[in-house]
């Protein structure tokens, strides 16, 4: 009867790789395109509070490429939108002592930064808040009264469809005949092109990055349009292209921004020169011979700083964070993905569930459950905790997961965590579920099968039931006990989300399991038959048991 068992089992086993994170859609959904909406605000405040004013250089380039526009007899009104945390403030009135600059921007933390500066004068510099995508800016300045606006790298943030109302706003408080400086980023850029190999796609040239701060990449087509349509006029336009090489990892990168600058008059008989519009493309020419009284600028100047470079050479960003846990006297320190970024991240390894914590703490109270036993941990994730605290007890420890990264990170935190000889005694190895070449691998270090295996949060893919049941019977091992609490045994740990409990007791019927024990906070049981009300303590358990909703499940084989 085990022999059919066993065939049957091969025989149902999906041909097909799955993970437990789902895979890359077409782009951000409905849902998230309007939380990053509704709470830019918000990840610009996270922004300014990670990087302070270091993100940045101060742009010192300004005068070279736009020195006739500030200087000049008389008094120059200088607006500076998304003024960040006065990387273009600074420089200008260092350098034009007769120039006046009003600073917004809709990040307080980003003005506040300006207001802290060495250098700020309020006789010289207003800062202020203000989304100019709803916020009057006739509020805090007189009609018609700047000179130049400056819009560097900002525009790129707002939604396109909120773009004419930016310049709406801005067209209130600009000089009839009044310019617009632009610098933005442009179709092309190399951070597009490392966007378009992830699931970050807003909708055409519009991206949300990691930290949930957007950007959107303009064709030179799309922006004199846009400008066009609010009756601001392009005096310059010009595609730069810029290479940054890393000598260290042997690359070099390509860089565009669109660079411009618009002219407002409210004379409905007012076209830009024939002169002026002939200063387009001189930072570059694409796939074009340049003529020949048009020469490419030389010493066009890139914002670098560290944080950009970083975005730029795709470095490992500080998006770590780390999480202290205090189990059975040990206290374990973990990195994981920042909370800031695993809105992008598909992979869910990367995080620290509510059930892994239940389950080590069971396992740190009740060492009984692995105690000399072969322990295989399936889809383990970054953090490893069930594994480094059942490694103590366990005679062998083989902690899994199918994503490259998570196991990156588990092994620097089992490093860090684990000294022999637990350090040497749990292994790290990856598994795709359903994976033949991962199955045999594993198979080959631990011909017997496992006694206990775990899985804590691996049940909320539809998709990946079937392979965890399929693959947890291959790895299981097939010796019986007349003890229940001693035969070998699937232990999920879980939230009830897109899977119902009706479908996994299907799946694990399909493939040998019974439901032996089930628990679930706040639900009655008979202790005196439960086997998992046995591993919580008659005093307080609470501080493990992050939420109501997390149910454990005990399986062994019929």
């Amino acid at each position: 009867m085990e022999s059919n068992t066993e065939n049957n089992v091969k025989q149902q086993q999906p041909a097909q790789r799955i993970q437990i994170y789902p895979p890359t859609t077409t782009g951000v959904s409905p849902f998230w395109i309007a939380k990053y909406e509704r709470d830019a605000k918000k990840y610009w405040d996270q922004f300014y509070r990670r990087h302070q004013d270091k993100f940045f250089k101060d742009r010192h380039y300004l005068d070279k490429e736009w020195d006739q526009y500030f200087s000049g007899s008389g008094r120059k009104v200088i607006l500076e939108v998304g003024c960040g945390a006065g990387n273009a403030v600074f420089p200008l009135i260092a350098t034009y002592p007769d120039v006046f600059v009003y600073a917004c921007d809709f990040s307080q933390r980003a003005v506040n930064l300006v207001k802290a500066h060495k250098e700020f004068n309020e006789t010289r510099v207003s800062a202020f808040v203000c989304d100019l995508t709803s916020d009057d800016l006739g509020k805090h300045i007189s009609p018609a009264s700047v000179d130049v606006v400056t819009m560097i790298f900002v525009l790129s943030a707002v939604s396109p469809e909120k773009m004419p109302l930016v310049l709406q706003n801005i067209k209130k408080v600009l000089k009839p005949n009044g310019y617009v400086l632009f610098r933005d980023y442009a179709v092309g850029d190399l951070a597009q092109e490392r966007f378009s190999t992830k699931d970050q796609q807003i909708s055409e040239n519009f991206y949300v990055r990691g930290d949930g701060t957007r950007a959107f990449y303009f064709s030179n087509e799309f922006l004199t349009s846009l400008f066009k349509e609010q009756g601001l006029d392009a005096e310059e336009l010009g595609l730069c292209c810029k290479q940054v090489e890393n000598r260290a990892r042997e690359l070099v990168m390509n860089r565009r921004w669109v660079q411009a600058v618009f002219r407002y008059s409210d004379s409905v008989n007012y076209s830009p020169s024939s002169e002026a519009l002939s200063k387009s493309d001189l930072c570059c020419q694409e796939n074009i011979k340049p003529k020949a009284d048009a020469e490419p600028i030389k010493d066009f100047v890139v914002d670098m700083s560290e944080g950009m470079a970083v975005e730029m050479f795709g470095a490992l960003t500080n998006d770590t964070e780390v999480i202290e846990i205090e189990l059975g006297g040990c206290d374990i320190k973990i990195k994981v993905l920042s909370k800031e970024y695993q809105h992008t991240c598909k992979s869910t390894g990367l995080m620290l569930w509510e059930s892994a914590r239940l389950m080590a703490a069971i396992l740190a109270r009740n060492p009984s459950i692995v105690a000399g036993k072969r322990v295989l941990e399936l889809g383990s994730g970054c953090g490893g905790i069930c594994s480094m605290v059942a490694v103590r007890s366990a005679s062998i420890m083989v902690a899994t997961d199918g994503d490259r990264t998570a196991l990156e990170l588990l092994n620097q935190n089992i490093i860090s965590n684990l000294r022999p000889p637990f350090l040497t005694k749990l292994v790290i190895k990856k598994l795709e579920w359903g994976n033949r070449d991962d199955i045999d691998a594993i198979k080959a270090m631990n011909n017997e099968g496992f006694e206990v295996i775990i899985g804590t949060d691996v049940t909320y893919i539809p998709d990946a039931i079937l392979p965890l049941f399929s693959t947890a019977r291959e790895l299981i091992s097939s010796n019986k006990s007349a003890e229940k609490d001693q035969a070998p045994a699937l232990i999920l740990c879980h939230i009830f989300r897109r899977v119902d409990e009706p479908s996994l007791l299907s799946a694990a019927s399909r493939y040998g399991f019974r439901l032996v024990d089930k628990w679930a906070k706040g639900s009655p049981n008979n202790e005196s038959q439960s086997l998992i009300s046995s591993w919580f303590p008659e005093n307080n358990f609470e501080e493990h048991i992050p939420t109501s909703a997390l149910n454990i499940m005990y399986f062994q084989l019929d």
